[in-house]
């Protein structure tokens, strides 16, 4: 069964070898979401990019950054997406937050026994 709803995209943009508390940072905000009761997240790292510094972190092999860009999606509804960027002051000191409306299309299919 086909069902829509609107919800908020929370994307979060920070280095690999960003930590809190000596745990890498994308770990800690994934355990976060996860005890929040947060629909989902996904943690992609990437393999190139620049920030605020304009210097480029990448993978090739002339450049090879320990420093790559991690980017967490999360999606959820806007009160849940709210609470979580209260908690999450405090714990990110560098990167970029952004947040936009969409549009969650989901295919419920048979649930497993």
């Amino acid at each position: 069964m086909k069902k829509e709803s609107e919800a908020i995209l929370l994307r979060i943009f920070i280095g690999e070898s960003d930590r809190y508390k000596g745990k890498p940072l994308y770990r800690h905000l994934l355990e976060m979401f996860k005890n929040e009761g947060l629909a989902g997240a996904t943690v992609l790292r990437a393999i190139g990019g620049f920030g605020k510094t304009s210097y480029i972190h990448s993978t090739a092999i002339l450049q090879l950054s320990t420093d790559l860009p991690i980017v967490i999606e999360v999606v959820d509804t806007k009160e849940k997406i709210e609470m979580i960027k209260g908690k999450m002051e405090g714990i990110i000191k560098g990167g970029l937050i952004t947040e936009e409306k969409v549009k969650i299309i989901y295919y419920e299919g048979k649930k497993e026994e």
